[in-house]
C-alpha cells in the first residue's frame, strides 16, 4: 500500500505542478479545478493501463521518445503563455481550455505509461494500482489549482508568464533527466 501511495506521489508531481500554474492564470477556481483535476488524474490512470497492454514489445521504443514529446509539448504550450502573457495583460488567459487540458494531460502522464510497461513484469491487481494513481492525481492537481488560484491573486498579469515558465523548466527537467 505505501509503495503505491509513493509510486503515485511521484507521478503526480508535474501535475501538480502544471495545475498550480494553472490555478494562477484562472477565474472559476471550482470549476477549473475539478476539470483539470479529472483530467490529469484519469490520464495518470489510463495510461499505466495503456504501458500494461503494450507490454515489452513497444518499451524501448516509448523509453526512448518519453522525455522529447513530454518537453515539446511542454515547451510549447509554456511558450504560448508567455506570448499570451504579452499580449493579454489584463485578459483572463484560458489555460485551461479543452485543447491544452489534453496536451498538459498527455505530457504530464507519459511517464505513468513507462510505469504501466513495469506493471507487465510483476503480479499486481492493476485496477487498484490505476485507481489508487488517479485518485491521487485527482487530490494533489484539485488542491493545486485551489493554491494557485489564490497565488495567482499576488501575480496578476505575471502568473501566464510564471505558468509558462513552470512548463518551460518542467520540459527541460524532464529531458535532462533522461538524456544524463
Amino acid at each position: 500500500m505505501l509503495e503505491i501511495l509513493l509510486l503515485a506521489l511521484g507521478l503526480s508531481m508535474d501535475s501538480f505542478s502544471v495545475a498550480l500554474a494553472l490555478g494562477a492564470l484562472t477565474k472559476k477556481k471550482l470549476s477549473t479545478a475539478f476539470k483539470v483535476a479529472f483530467s490529469f488524474g484519469f490520464f495518470q490512470a489510463v495510461m499505466p493501463l495503456l504501458g500494461w497492454f503494450l507490454g515489452l514489445s513497444l518499451k524501448k521504443f516509448i523509453v526512448g521518445v518519453d522525455h522529447w514529446i513530454a518537453f515539446f509539448i511542454l515547451g510549447l504550450i509554456g511558450l504560448k503563455m508567455i506570448k499570451d502573457s504579452s499580449l493579454k495583460k489584463n485578459k483572463n488567459i484560458n489555460s485551461a481550455s479543452f485543447f491544452n487540458l489534453i496536451f498538459l494531460s498527455l505530457a504530464t502522464s507519459i511517464d505513468a505509461m513507462v510505469v504501466g510497461l513495469s506493471f507487465a513484469f510483476i503480479k499486481i491487481n492493476i485496477f487498484y494500482q490505476l485507481v489508487t494513481i488517479g485518485l491521487v492525481t485527482f487530490f494533489i492537481s484539485f488542491l493545486a489549482i485551489i493554491t494557485g488560484h489564490r497565488l495567482g491573486s499576488f501575480f496578476k498579469t505575471k502568473a501566464s508568464l510564471i505558468g509558462g515558465g513552470v512548463l518551460i523548466f518542467i520540459g527541460i527537467k524532464i529531458l535532462l533527466e533522461h538524456l544524463i
